[in-house]
């Protein structure tokens, strides 16, 4: 069995005609569909990339591993999915992105050098890294965004383009009549063909360099391959950045009601930078067009890469999963981007393809039930014949539903966004330990809670499917606030940092000391088996004691 996990940023669960986007025509995404299950209610832990990732990665929640910002290091020694899926036996290899920062300073303190093997998948979030591109690399006046060398960057100088940062000036940048540079960052210039030839663009890289690695690989990896499109600079090249047009930007998904007596929190990103300009129907019709044609591209080139597979046999033992780490607003509920929990930014695209004969049953179905990125993590653990360790792996294994079984699963879903970097936290006021969301939602209701004295959230997805109506402003939902609180309560007491010790050792220990001789609080032995106390008893003493 291989394992190829395929990870798009930013991609909208609903922008795939398998989830029923009337314009975009999406046939290979329609086409593992139809070889396995499209998941219809997946939920990633975070709704920004790092967070999110580190959560599909480690398979724990955000609130246990710690790194709940871009930026904020994954703690050293914090197991991932290459730990867990080396034991099974199975390699463990990156190619692209996955925004994670190395615990610098406790790789330090346990004498770790970057250099050594184990240093350098601590560096990699616990990956083997074929290629490790984040795909984000602005400069400004202090320099570089992300400090490491571009594989993309160094790539496209050997084709020709005469920069020291082609990424920026051709990749992701039009040209002005003038001649001059039309950068992506400018949503004015997202209508602009991007001014790199289409098969350079990061898009058809990436999946060559993923089939260099297949062509290479022995039978038995995992292969976590992350494009970073289509997220942001919105830009793409031709053909695609004209396939879309203005008939095909939807109406903004948003209410008047919204911007009623809205949560303090709500309110503050409403007004953020990146809310108003996708509140300008301008930005939208630039934007939308764009980013559609950047998940066109992906589709085709996943096409490219599900026929190599075909061609070279590797269809028949290579389970293939599509994902994306959150979505995308684009202007509905007034926003731009993901950080809150509405559903274009905290439900996301999930299909899994699984060769084995025991997925027959269940090819082209869907399944409604509540899924959580982490449940990936001890799903590729079981793929590759290995044990979850589940006092580590917070999520539960989607192999039962993929063999047409219907388990005993969760009623609710959580994820968590930490703001506390954000312009918002100083608008609200709120200390940093305070800038923290939390999402409870149970297949009907969803609720917001937000720690700083702020009033909850809570949205019915039955009646208000578009959660336009927040109903925590009004009087007479008591009885569903308190409850879904239990739940939120009932996931805070889970068993998060146990993580030394299995519920199988746990078991091997109890009576442990007992047959090892500490037999405490016994009065004449009796209490105990005889040869517990054997070595106590039946021998002839000299006495050396007193009377």
């Amino acid at each position: 069995m291989n394992i190829l996990f395929i990870m798009y940023d930013q991609l909208r669960f609903d922008y795939l005609s398998c989830a029923g986007h009337q314009h975009l025509h999406t046939p290979n995404f329609d086409r593992v569909a139809a070889m396995g299950v499209r998941f219809t209610n997946a939920y990633v832990q975070s709704p920004v990339c790092g967070a999110s990732r580190m959560s599909c990665y480690t398979g724990r929640y955000a609130s246990s591993h710690g790194a709940q910002w871009n930026g904020f290091p994954l703690r050293v020694g914090e197991q991932t999915l290459g730990d867990h899926l080396r034991r099974a036996g199975m390699e463990c290899w990156l190619l692209g992105k996955t925004h994670m920062k190395a615990d610098v300073e406790g790789m330090a303190r346990l004498g770790l050098s970057p250099d050594s093997q184990i240093g350098a998948r601590q560096t990699e979030c616990g990956f083997d890294a074929w290629i490790r591109d984040d795909g984000l690399w602005g400069e400004g006046p202090d320099g570089f965004y992300d400090e490491k060398r571009s594989p993309y960057n160094e790539y496209l100088k050997t084709k020709g383009y005469p920069s020291q940062n082609p990424w920026a000036d051709f990749a992701n940048a039009g040209v002005e009549k003038d001649g001059e540079i039309a950068s992506g960052w400018m949503f004015k210039n997202c209508d602009k063909p991007a001014n790199i030839r289409e098969d350079d663009s990061e898009t058809p890289w990436l999946t060559r360099e993923a089939i260099s690695f297949i062509d290479q690989a022995q039978d038995g990896w995992c292969a976590h391959l992350s494009f970073i499109k289509p997220h942001w600079p919105y830009i793409v090249p031709a053909p695609y950045h004209d396939m879309y047009g203005s008939n095909h930007v939807p109406q903004a998904v948003v209410h008047p009601v919204e911007r009623e007596n809205p949560h303090p929190v709500y309110d503050a990103f409403m007004g953020n930078r990146i809310a108003q300009a996708f509140q300008r129907d301008d930005v939208r019709q630039k934007v939308i067009p764009a980013y559609m044609g950047l998940i066109k591209q992906c589709d085709d080139q996943l096409g490219v890469l599900l026929d190599h597979l075909e061609e070279t046999g590797r269809m028949e033992n290579t389970m293939i999963v599509l994902t994306s780490d959150h979505g995308d607003y684009l202007g509905d509920h007034w926003l731009g981007e993901k950080d809150l929990f509405h559903d274009p930014s905290v439900k996301v695209p999930l299909i899994v393809y699984d060769p084995r004969t025991q997925a027959d049953g269940t090819r082209g179905t869907t399944c409604d039930a509540l899924v959580e990125a982490i449940d990936l993590a001890p799903t590729f653990v079981e793929a590759a014949g290995g044990k979850v360790a589940d006092h580590i792996l917070e999520g539960l294994s989607l192999t039962p539903w993929l063999h047409g079984e219907t388990p005993d699963w969760r009623s609710f879903v959580v994820s968590e966004y930490d703001y506390s970097v954000t312009p918002m936290c100083q608008k609200l006021g709120v200390s940093s330990r305070d800038a923290r969301l939390f999402m409870v939602f149970d297949g009907r209701y969803k609720l917001i809670h937000a720690e700083g004295g702020f009033r909850p959230m809570l949205f019915d997805l039955t009646s208000d499917p578009q959660e336009f109506h927040d109903l925590a402003k009004s009087v007479g939902h008591q009885a569903e606030i308190d409850r879904l609180y239990g739940l939120l309560g009932q996931w805070g007491r889970r068993m998060s940092q146990r993580v030394t010790r299995s519920e199988d050792d746990i078991a091997a220990m109890r009576g442990r000391s007992a047959r090892r001789g500490i037999l405490p609080f016994l009065y004449d032995g009796t209490e105990v088996p005889e040869e517990m106390t054997a070595r106590y008893r039946s021998r002839t003493q000299t006495v050396y004691a007193k009377e």
